[in-house]
Parts: structure tokens; sequence; C-alpha cells
């Protein structure tokens, strides 16, 4: 019998309001043995109200954060705008990444000009993807 590996992230938070695009992501990280947990938000406020709750305890923040950016309540830019004010110690914790059905030059270069995010990813997560992120 084959041992499954271990995953490549302990956790990972996906932000995204859409359910369809939540339970794709979802088992694609499954799938592709990317985390051995992960938490999901329908807005970027309560993912926020979560980060600030734990922003203190690593144990307890996510390796890397999938957020949607069009969403009501609060969408990506209104949260990398408020990660932003986040403890240095998210911030060197978490690795951000933006996902996007939206092809639009002038979101790619805002996302892009985010000293916080990592990189602007279009949807849905691939297998690719999650094999070019990595812990560091």
């Amino acid at each position: 019998m084959e041992e499954k590996s271990k995953p490549k992230f302990e956790t990972v938070m996906l932000i995204d309001d859409i359910a369809v695009d939540l339970f794709i992501a979802s088992r694609n990280l499954n799938k592709h043995n990317f985390s051995k947990r992960i938490i999901e938000f329908v807005n970027g406020e309560k993912a926020l109200n979560y980060l600030r709750e734990h922003q203190e305890n690593i144990v307890m923040l996510p390796d890397v954060i999938f957020l949607d950016l069009y969403m009501p309540v609060m969408d990506g830019f209104g949260f990398m705008e408020s990660y932003d004010k986040l403890s240095v110690t998210v911030k060197n914790h978490c690795k951000l990444y933006v996902l996007s059905s939206s092809c639009d030059a002038g979101d790619i270069a805002r996302v892009r000009s985010d000293n916080n995010a990592y990189d602007i990813l279009e949807k849905p997560i691939t297998r690719n993807y999650l094999e070019n992120i990595n812990p560091d």
C-alpha cells in the first residue's frame, strides 16, 4: 500500500463569494495534496476578522491565502488594503495570491503593484499553479 505524502502546506485560506468556485478550489487543493487544512470564507471582511483574531498565533494562520478579486461586502482590493495594516507576523507568514476570472490589464497591474500579493492567477486553481507555489 502506497503511503500518502505529506501536504505541501499546513493550512490554506480560500476567500470567494461563489460556492462553486470554493468547491472547485477546495477539491483541487485536496486532490493535489496541497494542504492539510482548508479554511473557507465567503467575503474578505470575515477572513480579515479571522486573521486579526489570530495574527500573533502562527499555528492558526494560513500559509497561503487565495483571494477572489470581485466579491460583495469587501472585494479583493479592499481586503488587500486592510491586510496591509495587519501585523508583520501575518504578512511574513502568509503568502497571498489573488484569483480572478478577469483578464483586465488594470486589475493585473494593480494586484502586481501590491507589496503583499505574490501574484494574480486566473481561476480556477490548477495543478500547475499549485506546483509553482513553494514553502520558503
